[in-house]
């Protein structure tokens, strides 16, 4: 995952999660929702990564 990627996946996941404290703080159930969601998909995009690098890892140590 580059640097880039990275970046924009925490972006996405900060966003997510002040759209959830304002929907908390307005009782918005929509954009609490929104907020919740965005930070899913973003937390589920770095795990993603995280393996697909983690794959990577190992099979570098077994090329050694």
């Amino acid at each position: 995952m580059s640097f880039t990627d990275k970046a924009k996946s925490r972006a996405q996941e900060l966003a997510g999660a002040a759209k959830e404290r304002i929907g908390d703080a307005t009782d918005n159930e929509r954009l609490r929702a929104e907020g919740a969601n965005e930070q899913s998909t973003a937390r589920a995009r770095q795990a993603g990564q995280n393996v697909k690098e983690a794959g990577r890892n190992v099979r570098d140590a077994f090329d050694k």
